[in-house]
């Protein structure tokens, strides 16, 4: 499996604080079934200290340690950006940032509070400085889970879904488990990610597909993100065939 959110690097952000945690997490994220991880430390205004010219290096020591353990991980560069920093870098910036350092894709972290009128016009300017947009777990937005719809406008208009583990195991008393699970049935998902910050504590990818029987759920963690990390377009995705057990609806509280 691949996971494409994960807060892996140590001493950055709210990840690992050394390199300890960083093998112990890398440890149990192999473990649980994850073959290819990207490391994508917070890039925003309030962690000054994750400089982006440093991650390619960052992921490349973190590496060599895994593979010096043993460990069956491959770690590839990313981000999780916020929209606001993202207008004031520069391309390479960006370029560093995109999954892999391909230049094609990014991570975009959604808010967690109200989200402002203008958050549409900010995905929008990174589109069109040529990135194509991973929505990192807009399910757990309020603002998402209310008004279901902005976000199926997103999607309809060519912005990508990640979702979260955890949240399609968090049950049927969660608005956000029945926002993803909703937004699985409906076509309007892509990824999978754990979204991993420490070992324990969160459920991983093996979790999420025992949550849910529909097909598409494996592409999500297989197919889409391999195509994503390649910059390509995503392949086709399975459809239910049969009845599924549990009903879901865009928009269930």
């Amino acid at each position: 499996m691949i996971d494409l959110h994960a807060h892996l690097l140590p001493g950055l952000d709210d990840g690992p604080s050394d390199e300890a945690g960083a093998l112990a997490l890398a440890e149990h994220l192999a473990a649980s079934g994850v073959r290819t991880i990207a490391a994508t430390p917070h890039l925003r205004h309030d962690y000054p200290d994750v400089r982006v010219e440093e991650l390619p290096g960052r992921v490349a020591t973190l590496q060599e340690t895994v593979r010096t353990r043993g460990v069956a991980l491959e770690i590839v560069t990313g981000g999780e950006v916020d929209a606001v920093w993202a207008q004031h870098q520069s391309e390479e910036a960006l370029r560093i940032a995109s999954y892999g350092g391909g230049g094609t894709d990014l991570l975009v972290e959604t808010p967690y509070g109200e989200l402002p009128p203008v958050l549409e016009e900010l995905l929008f300017r990174i589109r069109t400085r040529g990135f194509r947009v991973l929505l990192a777990h807009p399910e757990r937005n309020p603002t998402f889970q209310r008004d279901p719809e902005r976000l199926g406008r997103l999607v309809d208009g060519g912005v990508l879904v990640q979702l979260t583990a955890a949240s399609l195991v968090a049950g049927k008393r969660s608005r956000a488990c029945a926002l993803g699970h909703a937004l699985i049935a409906e076509g309007r998902a892509h990824v999978i990610a754990g979204d991993a910050h420490a070992v324990g504590g969160r459920a991983t990818l093996a979790d999420a597909l025992a949550a849910t029987d529909h097909p598409r759920a494996r592409w999500m963690v297989t197919e889409a993100p391999a195509a994503i990390l390649a910059g390509e377009p995503l392949p086709p995705a399975p459809s239910a065939s049969a009845p599924r057990r549990r009903r879901w609806r865009l928009g269930s509280r």
